[in-house]
């Protein structure tokens, strides 16, 4: 697909103060959408990392401020859009043992209320994000879309059931829904309790890093690549009522992610055990690698950016960020 498919095109982003999404409105932008910005209302103006958007680009950024779980909040913005891209989700596993009743209203009723919103506005396509968490600990490697769902955390129950929910609007009603299913995504912008900026905030910091289990691996998408996979699904015909995928196929450990990052920047590793950021041993999911064929398939996606690259440019970011005086303090 052509990045310039969204040109002229209304598009809403929901939780666009987010991570993914801060990226993912600029790039819209960039690319000739019409970009409504729906972020979290906070008394103080707060955008959260559309803060950080070039000068060039914020201007032209509708910022809708209000609250995914209020059903009344949604009507306005959806009114007139074509695509709605739904990112809006509490996504920290740790906090989601502590009060799973946030992540059900979050995450289950906020996506109800994105779906509720968007038939009444006829919106032509509504992109769902869900996580490769919905699969628990890996049954066959590489994971693809059949593999069976196996939510381990509360966190990754919630997910599941939003998913659910997606696909059921399309059986039940035509809606037309498509899910994307990022694996680990990481870049600039990221939390520290996410486990790359952690251990390269650490490292930046200097002396031992902590860490929690470092045995379990994952497949680790630059946020470029995941970008550019949501422009992608937000026009691509006849996709809606599917599931897609979005990983590298590379299996890496959390050990050797922390080995490479320790390598990039020139300094001795040594780990300690943080029990703070150890999940409940029957929730630990070892082991995540996607199979992104259908990606290739139905998008015509295929990841660009190499790990050790995206790891560059992730340390870049934090070296000129105000997290790394903070690195220690993130175990939830």
């Amino acid at each position: 697909m052509e990045s310039d498919s969204v040109r002229g095109r209304t598009v809403v982003v929901t939780g666009a103060g987010g991570f993914i999404a801060s990226h993912l409105v600029e790039a819209l932008a960039r690319a000739g959408a019409r970009v409504r910005a729906f972020v979290h209302y906070d008394s103080l103006g707060n955008v959260g990392w559309l803060e950080d958007c070039p000068a060039d680009v914020r201007p032209t950024i509708e910022i809708v401020p209000g609250d995914i779980t209020s059903p009344w909040a949604l009507d306005a913005i959806m009114d007139g859009a074509d695509v709605v891209l739904h990112l809006a989700a509490l996504i920290a596993i740790p906090y989601s043992y502590s009060d799973p009743g946030a992540y059900v209203q979050t995450n289950v009723m906020g996506t109800v209320n994105v779906l509720e919103a968007s038939r009444r506005a006829g919106v032509r396509r509504i992109v769902h994000t869900s996580t490769s968490e919905v699969y628990g600990t890996a049954q066959y490697v590489p994971i693809d879309e059949r593999h069976p769902l196996h939510p381990q955390s509360p966190y990754a129950a919630s997910k599941a059931a939003a998913d659910h929910l997606a696909l059921s609007y399309h059986a039940a009603f035509g809606t037309p829904v498509v899910i994307l299913r990022p694996f680990n995504t990481f870049g600039p912008r990221q939390s520290l309790r996410a486990v790359i900026p952690t251990i390269a905030a650490q490292l930046l910091s200097g002396g031992r890093i902590r860490l929690g289990d470092t045995r379990p691996t994952r497949d680790f998408t630059y946020v470029s690549d995941t970008v550019d996979a949501f422009i992608r699904a937000a026009t691509a015909t006849g996709i809606e009522g599917t599931t897609i995928q979005l990983g590298t196929g590379r299996e890496v450990a959390i050990a050797e992610i922390a080995r490479i990052v320790a390598d990039l920047l020139s300094v001795q590793l040594e780990i300690e055990m943080d029990p703070k950021r150890l999940r409940p041993p029957a929730s630990e999911v070892e082991r995540l690698v996607a199979d992104n064929a259908r990606a290739g398939s139905m998008l015509g996606w295929r990841p660009q950016v190499a790990l050790e690259d995206g790891l560059r440019a992730t340390i870049e970011w934090l070296r000129g960020s105000r997290l790394v005086g903070r690195a220690h303090e993130y175990a939830l």
